[in-house]
C-alpha cells in the first residue's frame, strides 16, 4: 500500500474546508504565501502558466483550497461573478501587520482595521475578488451570552 492509498484516520474528522475558485490559480498560490504567511500543503498542475492548478494551503492551523475557475463544472471565480458570494474570517493574533502585509502583496483595503462588537477586524480585498476579514477577539469567543433568535 502507498501514502497514497493510506487513509489517515486522525484526519477523517468531519469540518469544512472552504475551495476558493481563482484565475490565474498559480498566481493565487503565490498572493496567499506572501499575504498571510500561507504554506503549499499539496498541489496539482501550475507547472505553466496556462495549466490550471488545485492546491490546499494552511494558515496556521486553518487549511483552504485554491482551484482554477472551470464554468464546465460550475465552478465561477469572483471575476467571473462581478463580486464574492462569501467572505473568509481570518483570525490572527496581530490583524494589523497581516492586513499591511496583505496590501502590500497586492490587496485592496474594504475598510480598516478598528474595534467593534468585541472584535479588532478589518478587511481587504485579494486580487482574485475574495474578501477576507482579519481580525481577533478581543473577549472571550464566543460570548456567554447569546444574541436575540439564538436557541
Amino acid at each position: 500500500m502507498t501514502d497514497g492509498q493510506r487513509h489517515r484516520r486522525d484526519d477523517q474528522q468531519t469540518r469544512i474546508l472552504p475551495q476558493l475558485s481563482v484565475r490565474r490559480g498559480r498566481a493565487a498560490v503565490e498572493f496567499y504565501k506572501a499575504a498571510f504567511g500561507a504554506v503549499e500543503d499539496y498541489r496539482v498542475g501550475g507547472a505553466n502558466e496556462n495549466e490550471a492548478v488545485v492546491a490546499q494551503l494552511s494558515v496556521g492551523n486553518a487549511s483552504f483550497w485554491i482551484a482554477d475557475e472551470s464554468p464546465p463544472h460550475r465552478n465561477f471565480s469572483p471575476e467571473s461573478l462581478g463580486g464574492a458570494t462569501t467572505r473568509m474570517l481570518l483570525i490572527v493574533e496581530d490583524p494589523d501587520s497581516v492586513i499591511e502585509q496583505a496590501i502590500a502583496a497586492g490587496a485592496t483595503e474594504i475598510y480598516p482595521v478598528d474595534e467593534e462588537h468585541g472584535w479588532r477586524l478589518g478587511r481587504i480585498e485579494d486580487p482574485f475578488g475574495h474578501h477576507w476579514e482579519i481580525g481577533k477577539p478581543l473577549v472571550a469567543w464566543p460570548p456567554t451570552q447569546r444574541g436575540r433568535g439564538s436557541s
